[in-house]
């Protein structure tokens, strides 16, 4: 049995202060970019903060390798939320991506992206090979396509991106056939028309927009426009904390959930951006550390995974709110408002957690 003193002696430390710190500047950034919109914004992302907190540590003292167990219905239950929200979910801003529980509202396909994330682990940790070919994999092809296309029905674009990069980055890692690399590769290629034709009309006009922002800047072109003159004004030191003018004057849209980091460049230019990202690659670079000191397949397969999901989420959005990428409506990891978020972001932090805890009590498999 683990006792609760081996828990507490290799509890990382490190790893929770990263925590900790990218917290506390989401709270204090969050406060300025909702003062002057909502105090119930602040408030609801203080409580969700506490429940994240909560289940962070739940999932650290418990023992990762039960999910391992368990993977086949965690994924069904994904795929069984993913469907009854195309059926009986909330409508907001066009999309259909919520569940309301009472008072509450539920993503799932935030809790899709944690259960992909088992599911690839648990493939891996049970065939030992160098490389796989589509004959060894086309079943967890099929069980990561599924719910992208369900996600992608709501429409939630970003989301599906995330799961696919995220997933296709750990098959690489655990070794792929050359042939069947490029098999895929081509696929996508020869798919990408059917996915533009399949687009909603202002996923389009965002893809446009990044080609040619000028083409409609009060429209498509609005939001990266917007979000560039943020960044852009903070300049090397920022304008100050509460100081944003395009936040103050609500020039910039959805400016506490998917443009959060342009509120924060704003008011703390260059230098403070520069510490906050950071912030974000010691994180990453925790969870590949994780990952390489996991003395058991499942454990190093499910740090990778979560770690590359990590990462791809917070490339993504810095990329889209600083114009090198396409909007596509990804929330900054740990610091956008967004309960659903917010807490499956912990939970996977934990889950991390519960895998550096544990990478002494196993012989090496």
């Amino acid at each position: 049995m683990f006792s609760e003193r081996r828990i507490f002696q290799n509890f990382d430390t490190s790893f929770f202060l990263l925590l900790l710190a990218i917290s506390a500047i989401s709270i204090i950034n969050m406060y300025s970019a909702t003062r002057s919109v909502s105090e119930t914004i602040f408030k609801r992302h203080i409580c969700w903060y506490i429940l994240g907190f909560f289940c962070f540590f739940i999932t650290s003292l418990s023992d990762y390798r039960i999910l391992k167990r368990w993977s086949p219905y965690i994924y069904i239950l994904s795929i069984i939320l993913l469907i009854a929200v195309l059926v009986l979910g909330k409508v907001i801003s066009g999309s259909q991506r919520w569940i309301r529980f009472g008072p509450f509202s539920f993503q799932p396909s935030e809790f899709a992206k944690l259960s992909l994330a088992i599911t690839i682990s648990s493939f891996f940790s049970e065939d030992s090979r160098k490389e796989y070919g589509l004959k060894e994999s086309w079943k967890l092809l099929l069980l990561i396509i599924f719910p992208s296309l369900l996600i992608l029905k709501e429409p939630d674009l970003g989301t599906a991106i995330i799961i696919l990069i995220f997933s296709f980055n750990v098959i690489l890692i655990a070794g792929i056939r050359k042939r069947t690399l490029v098999f895929l590769i081509l696929s996508s290629l020869l798919l990408s028309p059917f996915l533009w034709m399949n687009l909603k009309e202002y996923q389009k006009k965002r893809i446009m927009a990044f080609i040619d922002p000028d083409s409609d800047p009060l429209g498509a072109g609005y939001h990266i426009t917007q979000s560039k003159i943020a960044i852009g004004s903070g300049m090397l030191f920022g304008k100050g904390y509460m100081k944003g003018t395009q936040t103050r004057l609500h020039f910039l849209p959805e400016q506490h959930t998917d443009f959060i980091f342009s509120v924060f460049a704003e008011e703390w230019g260059f230098f403070g951006s520069l510490f906050l990202l950071s912030l974000y690659t010691l994180l990453v670079l925790k969870g590949i550390d994780i990952a390489k000191t996991s003395k058991d397949r499942f454990g190093r397969y499910l740090a990778i995974s979560i770690t590359c999901m990590i990462f791809w989420q917070i490339f993504i959005n810095i990329g889209m709110v600083t114009g090198i990428l396409p909007v596509v409506g990804t929330p900054l990891l740990f610091m956008s408002y967004g309960g659903s978020s917010l807490l499956f972001s912990m939970i996977s932090a934990g889950i991390l957690m519960s895998i550096r805890i544990r990478r002494f009590i196993f012989d090496e498999v």
